[in-house]
């Protein structure tokens, strides 16, 4: 079981909540909407994926990395981590 089963429908239904976001941008492109209006709402997709990614890293920490630590297993985990640590700091 992976660390966001829990809260999985909630994941799911703000991932699609986040796909109507997307669709809106299209549409606003579509209809040749005012670039900073357009702009505005890409800031608040990106924002919703970055809570929706630090959600899972946290998920990720406290069942995952915990199960494996607890098991003698963590130091390859907490690499695991640290590498997805470095992807969603952009580095």
């Amino acid at each position: 079981m992976y660390g966001y089963e829990m809260n999985k429908k909630a994941l799911q239904d703000r991932l699609r909540r986040i796909e109507g976001q997307v669709r809106g941008l299209q549409r606003m492109v579509e209809e040749d909407k005012y670039c900073i209006d357009i702009l505005t709402q890409v800031t608040s997709v990106q924002a919703a994926l970055r809570a929706v990614g630090m959600g899972l890293l946290d998920d990720h920490v406290r069942h995952c990395v915990r199960e494996s630590i607890e098991q003698g297993s963590g130091e390859a985990k907490i690499e695991e981590l640290m590498a997805a640590v470095g992807r969603i700091a952009g580095k």
